[in-house]
């Protein structure tokens, strides 16, 4: 015998008639949610890319040959582009968080200041990455 009770049988308490989506692609979220789930995205993606930028920093840092070596390798077209997926990651998470620190401050609580925001934090981060795109290239 357990000393934990049995649960009762509570059909009332889940519709089996309801659908069930389980294809991620098919679900269509909110730009709210789109903006939160990119800035968290973005917050991982910049953790991975401080180990990169670290390296890059050692080896410059190793002597001349190594500084040679960091400048040759990032004058290349796929350095180029991992500096600019950097910057973009940074420029959104940056963008995205002044968002939130003016929800703090109680701009923007209401459901369609959360729309607004999110679509004004997309715009901005786009103009911004845009123009870091045609500083790095």
């Amino acid at each position: 015998m357990s000393c934990f009770p049995r649960p009762q049988e509570a059909s009332f308490a889940v519709n089996k008639t309801r659908p069930v989506n389980l294809d991620l692609g098919t679900i269509s979220l909110p730009v709210t949610a789109k903006a939160s789930i990119l800035h968290r995205v973005s917050g991982v993606f910049l953790v991975a890319a401080v180990a990169v930028l670290l390296y890059v920093l050692d080896l410059s840092l190793s002597g001349e040959a190594g500084f040679a070596g960091a400048v040759d390798m990032l004058g290349s077209p796929m350095a180029r582009l991992v500096i600019w997926a950097v910057l973009a990651g940074l420029i959104y998470h940056a963008v995205a968080g002044v968002k939130h620190l003016l929800m703090d401050l109680g701009v923007g609580e209401t459901l369609e200041g959360g729309v607004k925001g999110a679509r004004i934090t997309f715009a901005v981060s786009g103009i911004l990455i845009a123009a870091a795109g045609v500083w790095v290239w």
